[in-house]
């Protein structure tokens, strides 16, 4: 083999090299959250479904799962508001335990139009628990985090005096083709009067 051509493959191993490093270096940079997933020497970590920030130490999200845990750890969250009505399973509750953040469960049925009916005492008392900024970090979370979690993050945006327009375009955001029309018009005619606004927050 000539000079020429050991000094080609040379350079072509070491470029294949750097490339390699290259692309672990980008895999494990392309997340700033997601469980466990080790590329080279980075650990990722998975976020929920529907993850999102909804304000300073407010989040919101699908149902979180195992996989999750490690990236829920990285919000260092004091209360989780549990959306639905099936008890928390097991390995969420050790999880809780483990990390001392406290669940307030608010069971709203899963019900599909045209049989919706969203509790408005229940959305209030759950709204209580994110304007107390005692409980925060909290996240906000249902089974998708799409209809229930959508109607108590867009009363929320009514408090914080957000158009109606942008209430709903956030709304439709998140549950895209899964949209109800009931959802909508229960944030429009939400009474934010009877809730004692004590959070600071963004206002659009």
């Amino acid at each position: 083999m000539g000079e020429d051509t050991k000094t080609s493959v040379k350079e072509s191993q070491e470029e294949g090299r750097q490339e390699m490093w290259r692309s672990i270096e980008i895999v494990g940079s392309v997340e700033k959250w997601a469980s466990t997933v080790v590329v080279g020497d980075e650990l990722n970590f998975i976020p929920p479904l529907n993850f999102a920030m909804v304000d300073n130490g407010v989040f919101r999200s699908g149902f979180p799962h195992s996989a999750n845990f490690s990236f829920l750890q990285t919000l260092n969250l004091r209360s989780i508001i549990y959306l639905c009505p099936e008890p928390y399973p097991e390995a969420n509750t050790e999880f809780l335990k483990s990390n001392e953040i406290r669940l307030f469960q608010f069971g709203i049925e899963g019900y599909k139009e045209p049989f919706v009916n969203i509790p408005e005492d229940t959305i209030r008392e759950a709204l209580n628990v994110v304007l107390d900024v005692r409980n925060h970090p909290v996240l906000i979370h249902c089974n998708r985090g799409k209809h229930r979690t959508g109607c108590v993050v867009g009363c929320l945006r009514k408090l914080q005096r957000w158009c109606l327009s942008s209430v709903f375009d956030e709304y439709q955001r998140f549950a895209a083709a899964k949209a109800r029309v009931s959802d909508q018009r229960f944030m429009e005619l939400f009474d934010v009067s009877s809730v004692p606004i004590s959070f600071s927050c963004s206002n659009k």
